[in-house]
């Protein structure tokens, strides 16, 4: 059996963007991680607007949301039961507000998922460190967040973790967080400390060449699962040099340029793109940043805009568009090749593949050529391709081009190609 995605898990790969939101108590004191001694009375975003946020970020194609709910210095953006370092002790709407809910119902509004980030490190909870007694408070917090706010789609775990105020370092129940999420939500993906989606490894944005969704079970994160599992990567990095907003990075927003690279060798190399945009003290979007994902936006859709292998060769599954559709040949022997006549002459410098993840990911090496004036040309070889891939090469004008599959763990499913020339 080969491992396939869950129709979550598919469904968030196909959304390909993914935006964070780091939001919170450092916001207002230009802090990247508080020590969990901060004063509620800081917390007062007088303009904050959650409607604006999942606004843009739907505008500009991202799927899913995630929000801070919680940092490292334990300060939660919802009126928790379960500790006082919350919204509910600052002056922010009289501490009646509840950015949580304000997130949740814009998400709903404008058809984006929500998604939470709840910190496991916690500097303010005096019971972190006593494990069995932290593990109880921070599933407490899970719960509120779980049964409180609705159709929640992701929750996001890193692994920090330290000594608490005993001295000692505490030890997280991760099984334990897993089973209440799937009691409470089973649709909800559970993150990177997770057993649904795992991190790329680098906080730059960047996968590798070779990007499996196809990885042995980890006895940590995945509790009883042995051989391999459905685990696709998502790269993480923020637009600004840091993860939370600061008036001093206004700008250093990064340049288009640098985040169309971003786009290529994530997105384009079988993984999400996580992009952190981080709320400002006034509690909107800056306005660098949204003119730069406005930017982002555009070159995308300038970039991919007109497919020259659409509606083209005579095999309609490779070039008819639709994600129900595939290519496979007849056996699983491999080499295996398959060509695309164009229209003529085209001139073309990226080729997008995709393989049919939803009955997995097969595909081990591959080449394309081109045929140039009667003689086939190699433009590129890959090794994996998955949900996306794409290439890139000096442009060449051709009017046939040709996928061959040196190697493969089943029979190739190829659910499309599609030729571009240069943006």
């Amino acid at each position: 059996m080969h491992p396939k995605p869950t129709p979550q898990q598919l469904a968030w790969q196909e959304a390909e963007l993914t935006m964070f939101l780091h939001f919170g108590m450092n916001t207002f004191t230009d802090q990247e991680w508080g020590d969990g001694a901060e004063d509620p009375a800081v917390f007062n975003p007088a303009h904050l607007d959650a409607r604006q946020w999942v606004s843009v970020a739907k505008e500009c194609g991202f799927g899913y949301v995630i929000l801070t709910a919680k940092h490292h210095d334990g300060f939660c953006l919802w009126p928790s039961a379960h500790t006082e370092h919350s919204v509910k002790n600052s002056p922010w709407r009289d501490g009646k507000g509840d950015v949580m809910r304000d997130f949740v119902d814009a998400c709903a509004e404008f058809d984006v998922k929500a998604a939470f980030y709840l910190s496991p490190w916690d500097r303010h909870e005096p019971t972190y460190g006593d494990s069995p007694r932290y593990n109880e408070h921070f599933r407490a917090q899970l719960r509120e967040l779980l049964t409180d706010y609705s159709d929640i789609a992701e929750v996001w775990f890193d692994g920090a973790c330290a000594e608490g105020p005993n001295g000692k370092r505490q030890e997280y129940d991760w099984a334990s967080y897993y089973a209440l999420i799937r009691d409470i939500q089973p649709d909800a993906l559970v993150a990177i400390c997770g057993p649904d989606v795992r991190w790329v490894g680098n906080e730059d944005g960047y996968a590798r060449e070779t990007e499996w969704s196809v990885q042995d079970a980890s006895p940590e994160h995945h509790p009883g699962a042995s051989g391999q599992v459905w685990y696709p990567a998502e790269c993480d990095v923020s637009i600004r040099p840091g993860w939370f907003w600061h008036a001093a990075e206004d700008a250093k927003v990064k340049t288009l340029d640098h985040l169309m690279d971003i786009y290529h060798k994530s997105v384009g190399r079988n993984s999400v793109l996580l992009l952190n945009v981080p709320p400002n003290d006034e509690g909107l979007l800056s306005d660098p940043d949204v003119a730069r994902l406005r930017e982002f936006r555009a070159e995308i859709d300038r970039q991919f805009a007109t497919d020259l292998a659409a509606g083209q060769g005579a095999v309609a599954e490779l070039t008819d568009g639709s994600p129900d559709t595939c290519w496979e040949p007849v056996d699983e022997a491999t080499p295996v090749s398959v060509a695309v006549e164009l229209a003529g002459a085209r001139s073309f410098c990226m080729c997008v593949l995709k393989e049919h993840i939803a009955e997995g990911q097969r595909v081990e090496r591959y080449s394309l050529a081109a045929r140039v004036e009667g003689e086939w040309r190699t433009v590129f070889e890959g090794t994996t391709v998955g949900h996306k891939k794409i290439d890139r090469f000096e442009t060449v004008r051709a009017d046939a081009v040709r996928l061959r599959v040196e190697a493969s763990r089943a029979r190739p499913m190829i659910q499309s190609l599609a030729l571009f020339a240069k943006a």
